[in-house]
């Protein structure tokens, strides 16, 4: 097959991996059968006992979605995230569905003003030449939600995360096509809504401890672990974010080539202590912005993304980044890149 099918061909088979991915039955259908409420106060106390005894959790989760909010009532209006809650949390426990956690997208055309080939070339690694501006991004966010009831407050969740993103040198048939980066970051959350509610929104708040690392030999291996909290504000179709985080200390490295030991000691350099983002939606299109930074150097980075549909769920997708840590192999190297491609689930 030419290289250039053989492309093709592997794009569109993981765009549709990735739109399986991000598949969520539609509820109507799960509530079909179920009787509507004015039946439901016909019953007997122990009849209706019955009936919920005999449903899945998802159709338990989806007849009560009708009367539950996701957020204590604080006299404001449902916004983005809320509604995206109310959503998830009907299909949370149906064991056929995979719920999304921050975007999935795939980017078949990923340009790089800066590729970094330096980082390759110190260490020795095939790399250093033949790497080409141009690669595939993507991105898959899977989340699941452990607990069924309430914990501690009203409407929270406690949830596992994993995020996998990855930097494909696809057309770089030189290097016969490799993986230049991939990073992974399993995490733990803990997200509760807050009867606070100024200037006509809603708020909530996230606390997890998260892990990244790219998983790759000593010399190129990255990794830190961080503890953070968001403060999440919506209001309508506008979401605004500030994610402040600690980094969890490690010990230094006796030798660059020890296993244990701190890889990047000077990642909050670039990295910066926090993030803050900006997200909104009209009719058709969302628009998002990132932006994070430590203030005592200077660095740290610019995002922001565009999504606009074009079939079915498929939507188109733009991003652009500026700035250092596009990846944690980059976390120290400056670059702007732009891509073009398609998205599968909302930027929110």
């Amino acid at each position: 097959m030419p290289p250039v099918h053989r492309h093709l061909l592997v794009i569109a088979l993981l765009t549709l991996l990735l739109g399986g991915c991000a598949s969520i039955p539609d509820v109507q259908d799960q509530r079909r059968d179920l009787p509507d409420a004015g039946e439901s106060k016909a019953l007997s106390l122990s009849e209706r006992k019955s009936i919920r005894d005999s449903m899945s959790i998802a159709e338990r989760q989806a007849e009560d979605s009708d009367t539950a909010e996701p957020v204590p009532k604080t006299g404001q209006g449902i916004g983005a995230v809320t509604e995206r809650v109310k959503e998830e949390r009907a299909s949370a426990f149906n064991p056929y569905v995979l719920t999304a956690h921050k975007h999935n997208f795939i980017l078949p055309m990923s340009y790089s003003s800066n590729i970094n080939e330096q980082v390759y070339s110190q260490n020795d690694v095939p790399l250093r030449e033949g790497l080409l501006p141009v690669e595939v991004k993507f991105q898959i966010s899977l989340k699941s939600q452990l607990n069924e009831k309430d914990m501690l407050l009203k409407d929270d969740a406690l949830s596992l995360a994993i995020t996998l993103e990855a930097w494909w040198q696809l057309y770089s048939s030189d290097l016969s096509s490799p993986f230049r980066e991939t990073n992974y970051a399993p995490e733990i959350f803990y997200m509760v809504p807050l009867l606070w509610g100024p200037f006509g929104g809603n708020t909530a708040l996230v606390l997890g401890l998260e892990h990244q690392s790219n998983g790759q030999v000593q010399g190129l291996s990255r990794s830190w672990n961080r503890v953070y909290t968001t403060l999440i504000y919506e209001r309508g179709r506008f979401v605004a974010s500030i994610r402040p985080w600690y980094r969890i200390p490690e010990d230094a490295k006796e030798n660059p080539e020890d296993a244990e030991g701190d890889d990047n000691p000077d990642i909050l350099d670039f990295m910066g202590h926090g993030e803050i983002g900006l997200s909104w939606r009209d009719s058709k299109n969302e628009y998002a912005i990132n932006v994070r930074g430590n203030t005592d150097t200077g660095k740290g980075a610019v995002k922001i993304g565009w999504t606009f549909p074009l079939f079915a769920k498929f939507r188109g997708f733009v991003q652009y980044f500026n700035g250092y840590g596009d990846s944690l192999i980059d976390y120290n190297h400056y670059q702007q890149r732009l891509g073009l491609g398609v998205a599968l689930t909302n930027l929110f």
